[in-house]
């Protein structure tokens, strides 16, 4: 009898989480085309879900893989990489373990069912990353963050800022203010009450250092449960939108259901505004507006006016967008999951949001502007696109793109057929501050190959100015941060 074989769907994208990511120490990056600029001068950092399986065990969900940096580090002397995994407390029992010990968002412990009653939670250090002067924060959702070398990514240990006690998380998406130096930074906890917990790190540490320090925290009630990644700093105030969900709280504490699949998407709630003054992280007003789910804001700010204007990527539901996450970590993806790129007005002394236009009408994810920029008044938004060519519903991407707010213009740059890139980070130019650069690591499908691209910011739609090699594949990441030479 004639077997017939059934051709795989898979993408290229899907090589780069194939395997676990392998480490490789500090080494001389060669130039594949191009040179580096004289004035990019300083860190590019990424971070991400580098280890898919234990075991033979793939993860429920991509965002519970463990986390692995990626360091670049330009100097005059040219360009060094190094990559590591974060090592966590959990990431080195389930090595030694050589299987899934913890519940993490959408992946449960191997054993009965009994032993995941409430069970500790697994810090995956998957997502951010925050450059200090003395540290490098491996950032994660639910839990503190790790700390790190700066050079080597040799991992430290937890830190808590010096007031993440009884629990406290420490999100992701933290925003820095450059012109004062703070940082402010949420998490979410759940306990008697859902809580909002908003944080505040000091402008200046000793020998005028910024430390990352918390030196003001408070605790807001939230109403219900749902799932709050990010945020936006503007000049007075932070923006926070709930999205209309809830949450199966009994059947995720006994183990029954992942917390991923006991999210639950509800229109009918409205999405929520919270807006808190900055200075002292009180609440100004809260309103609501049409449903809507985002992972990723871009930038905010209040005009003269003292409206409020940001930029967010937005989804019609939770779902759609968490089941094609999940659907990565098996490397095949089926489900339609646009996100497009929206502008909203707000009044911040009502929470009401006066107007919203889409911006850009195509999936694209992973909203960054400038860093001087952050919670200021901007041009030019960068954002990950997905090339016209392209499947929605089986394709990541394979452009970046920038956003011109004074000419209503995109800028695309098309990575070519099979080439993925990560979130676009701009790094400014450290001799000329009208000139900008923009870096991204690609996975070429086409080869199974990771580089390093940068462009320069005004000129997107041409070939990039420079192309670094990388040791091995670097599995896709999440985000990532420029920290430019002292």
């Amino acid at each position: 009898m004639q077997t017939i074989s059934k051709k795989s769907t898979k993408r290229s994208w899907a090589g780069a989480i194939a395997q676990p990511g392998k480490e490789f120490s500090p080494t001389q990056l060669p130039i594949i085309s191009g040179k580096i600029p004289d004035g990019l001068r300083g860190s590019l950092y990424r971070n991400g879900p580098a280890r898919l399986e234990r075991g033979g065990i793939r993860v429920g969900h991509w965002f519970d893989g463990d986390g692995a940096i990626l360091g670049v580090h330009f100097t005059d002397a040219g360009a060094t990489g190094v990559y590591r995994y974060v090592k966590t407390a959990e990431y080195e029992a389930e090595t030694k373990a050589d299987k899934f010990l913890y519940n993490v968002y959408g992946t449960h412990s191997s054993g009965p069912i009994w032993k995941r009653w409430n069970q500790q939670i697994k810090n995956a250090a998957n997502t951010s990353v925050l450059a200090l002067p003395d540290k490098l924060l491996a950032l994660w959702e639910a839990t503190k963050p790790y700390a790190l070398d700066l050079q080597t990514l040799e991992t430290k240990g937890l830190d808590d800022l010096g007031a993440l006690d009884n629990g406290l998380s420490y999100s992701a998406h933290y925003k820095r203010d450059l012109r004062t130096g703070e940082i402010f930074n949420f998490g979410v906890s759940i306990g008697s009450s859902i809580q909002l917990n908003l944080y505040k790190s000091d402008a200046y540490g000793g020998l005028h250092q910024r430390t990352g320090k918390i030196v003001q925290k408070t605790a807001f009630k939230l109403d219900r449960y749902s799932v709050v990644h990010d945020f936006v700093l503007t000049q007075k105030y932070l923006v926070f939108f709930v999205p209309p969900m809830r949450m199966k709280i009994l059947t995720t504490l006994l183990g029954l259901t992942t917390l991923s699949k006991a999210l639950l998407w509800e229109p009918q709630l409205a999405t929520q505004v919270l807006i808190f003054d900055r200075e002292n992280l009180s609440l100004v007003s809260r309103g609501e507006t049409e449903p809507w789910f985002q992972w990723h804001f871009g930038n905010g700010y209040e005009d003269q006016d003292g409206s409020i204007i940001l930029d967010v990527v937005r989804y019609s539901d939770f779902h759609q967008t968490n089941e094609f996450l999940r659907e990565v970590a098996t490397g095949e993806t089926h489900t339609v999951a646009k996100g497009t790129l929206w502008q909203v007005h707000l009044n911040p002394q009502t929470g009401k949001v006066t107007a919203t236009q889409e911006i850009v009408n195509r999936k694209c994810e992973f909203p960054v502007v400038q860093r001087s920029q952050v919670g200021q008044p901007w041009r030019y938004t960068y954002i990950s696109l997905l090339p016209q060519r392209a499947d929605i519903d089986t394709e990541l991407f394979e452009a970046i793109a920038r956003f011109d707010y004074k000419t209503g213009t995109l800028t695309e740059a098309d990575l070519g057929e099979n080439r993925y890139s990560s979130e676009p980070i701009h790094a400014q130019d450290s001799q000329n501050p009208e000139q900008g650069w923009v870096i991204i690591v690609v996975y070429d499908g086409n080869t199974h190959s990771s580089e390093v691209w940068v462009f320069d910011s005004d000129r997107l739609d041409e070939e990039p100015v420079c192309k670094l090699g990388l040791p091995s594949v670097i599995p896709h990441s999440f985000h990532g941060t420029w920290n430019p030479a002292s």
